[in-house]
């Protein structure tokens, strides 16, 4: 199954083989990784979102285009308007860019209506690039939500780390999301493991 197959199905990418436990699964391989998006052509409208760009289609509106893409350099005050949107607490600048800098993927989803384009959607993951992935910052505008997009944007993410080879996806979820992050199959403290955290006192 290709990615665009993905976004314009609404069928999420098989994760890791049946049956295999938590532990397992940290260090077996994926049972079918699925396809890298094909690269655009430079004079596609969609080279300006970067080389692995991908339409979401059909839009939502006439005239409307959106877009995901992975290119890092975001603007970080359109980043900082989207998270204030959503009531998040301000972060400092310098260390969001620190976090975008080090993130192992970046993914940031654009609605584009004649020649402009505002930021809708991102999320971002950290890895150890091998066998564990942790998704961080999932948030679409309040004006977009219900519409599907949350789950066409953390598809996207999977099939990227999918695409890495990279079996075992974790996150972070508020109480009022939980069963949202559970339709795309993520399972709370699978075999009783339990998240643990330090903070300085």
């Amino acid at each position: 199954m290709s990615l665009q197959d993905i976004l314009t199905t609404g069928t999420a990418p098989k994760r890791v083989a049946a049956g295999m436990g938590f532990w397992k699964s940290l260090f077996s391989a994926l049972d079918t990784p699925v396809a890298a998006p094909s690269s655009v052509p430079a004079d596609d409208p969609l080279a300006g979102y970067g080389p692995q760009a991908v339409e979401i289609t059909p839009a939502i509106a006439a005239n409307q285009r959106l877009i995901l893409s992975t290119r890092r350099d975001i603007d970080l005050q359109e980043l900082e308007a989207l998270c204030d949107a959503v009531g998040w607490s301000r972060r400092p600048v310098r260390k969001v860019r620190r976090a975008l800098d080090n993130s192992f993927l970046v993914v940031s989803l654009w609605e584009q209506l004649a020649q402009q384009r505002r930021l809708i959607g991102f999320a971002r993951a950290t890895s150890d690039h091998a066998f564990n992935a942790t998704i961080w910052d999932v948030v679409i505008n309040p004006s977009f939500q219900g519409q599907g997009l949350g789950r066409v944007l953390m598809e996207y993410v999977i099939a990227q780390l999918q695409q890495a080879e990279i079996p075992n996806i974790t996150l972070f979820a508020d109480p009022h999301v939980v069963d949202f992050y559970r339709r795309l199959g993520f399972v709370l403290d699978p075999e009783g493991i339990k998240g643990m955290f330090w903070y300085p006192s």
